[in-house]
């Protein structure tokens, strides 16, 4: 371990101008890593096309940018580095860039997604912290760029990202930083003290899965809710400690899901899994699982679903990409949409419409509806491939493509 310190009605986006200071996408899937947008709503009509503002090259990777209504911040790979850029959010203009030595050679089967990180950064308290593709976790100045801290886990773990890279996000809670680290077999939930790194609690268990962390109160206690390679699972959000799980096996151990947690209901899925909801207890003899309901007739692979009005809505990988909704309240499936809609989507979800960024390039709206699918408007927003989350702004969206980051907004 190493250390360094220094078609329908249509909808608007009608998003207000962050206050000064005000963090409006800080994080993965937004400020309750939840992919829930307040100021998207419908209205009466739609424009022909978006506006591009601006684009500009960024580096390789999947990772969505992040901002804090002043600047954009991408996380990416330059050759054998990976590198953090500050972007001015009305010019484009890159403010800083920084990076550090990160050769990685890909697993061959995940060649086609590139070398490039697949970790959101997470924005908080003027501090930038990024995961690494091979497990480094750094915090940078969020203002000069300048890096604070850096660890790479190297003697703390055989390996130090899992098989086909790290991606899980690390998140800031609790006056602490969490991360999912170490690879395949070995690995952890450790919390950090964001402003040195310095290590508060480990829970080491089997490897991290691909899927992001969100932290939650179930029954009363604070904790963080994640998929690891073989488990969905909670750990006390104030020493690491486990307090339940359930068993999750997927092929090629590839728990890639976001759970969803709702009034104390935690639901997720996998790869030909299906989809579970369970609401964890605590007892006199510690934790217990309820389970609450199941749906098998959909599944996620790598595409997190999103909660609105009482609805969970998702692409499920079967028929070649099917969006689909649930009642989440007793699992019952609603509807589902014709196949071969995307390989995965970037959703998100505000009042009435439902927001679903394709590996495609096509920027899909829906109306939220529990009667059908209904697409109200479509765009292509790049000319390569978008897997990265789209970040909202005033009027509009941040998408990153393969390479470059471009600001679209609603004319």
């Amino acid at each position: 371990m190493s250390r360094v310190t220094s078609w329908g009605a249509a909808v608007l986006l009608g998003l207000a101008s962050p206050a000064p200071g005000q963090e409006p996408w800080p994080q993965w899937r937004g400020p309750a890593r939840d992919g829930v947008v307040e100021d998207l709503s419908l209205r009466a009509s739609w424009p022909a096309r978006l506006e591009r503002m601006w684009s500009v090259p960024v580096g390789e990777g999947h990772a969505s940018p992040v901002t804090d209504g002043q600047r954009a911040y991408v996380f990416s790979r330059a050759g054998d580095t990976e590198q953090v850029l500050g972007i001015d959010l009305d010019s484009g203009a890159v403010v800083w860039r920084r990076s550090y030595p990160a050769p990685y050679e890909v697993h061959p089967a995940a060649r086609s997604h590139g070398p490039g990180p697949k970790a959101t950064p997470a924005l908080a308290g003027g501090r930038l912290y990024t995961l690494g593709i091979d497990g480094m976790l750094s915090c940078f100045d969020a203002a000069s760029g300048t890096l604070v801290w850096q660890e790479s886990f190297d003697g703390e773990f055989p390996r130090t990202s899992p098989t086909y890279g790290a991606a899980a996000s690390p998140i800031a809670i609790g006056g602490a930083l969490i991360a999912a680290v170490g690879g395949s077999g070995d690995g952890a939930l450790v919390a950090v003290e964001p402003s040195s790194g310095e290590r508060r609690w480990t829970w080491r268990g089997e490897g991290p899965g691909y899927a992001s962390p969100v932290a939650v109160a179930l029954d009363g206690v604070e904790q963080v809710v994640t998929q690891t390679e073989s488990r969905v699972l909670g750990v006390a959000l104030e020493d690491g400690r486990l307090l339940w799980s359930v068993p999750l096996r997927t092929p090629y151990d590839q728990n890639a899901v976001t759970p969803v947690v709702s009034d104390g209901i935690v639901v997720y899925s996998g790869l030909d899994q299906g989809i579970r909801a369970v609401r964890p207890r605590r007892g006199p003899g510690g934790w217990r699982l309820e389970p609450v309901w199941s749906v098998d007739e959909a599944s996620l692979y790598m595409s997190s679903p999103v909660l609105a009005e009482g609805t969970l809505y998702g692409l499920s990988h079967r028929r070649n990409g099917q969006y689909f909704a649930v009642n989440a309240e007793n699992g019952a499936l609603l509807w589902t949409s014709p196949g071969r809609q995307a390989e995965n989507a970037a959703l998100l979800a505000g009042a009435g419409v439902l927001l679903a960024l394709t590996d495609a390039a096509e920027l899909l709206l829906a109306e939220v509806s529990r009667d059908a699918f209904t697409p109200v408007a479509s765009y292509t927003v790049a000319d390569a491939a978008t897997w990265a989350h789209p970040a909202p702004v005033p009027g509009g969206f941040l998408v990153r493509d393969a390479s470059t980051l471009a600001r679209w907004r609603l004319p």
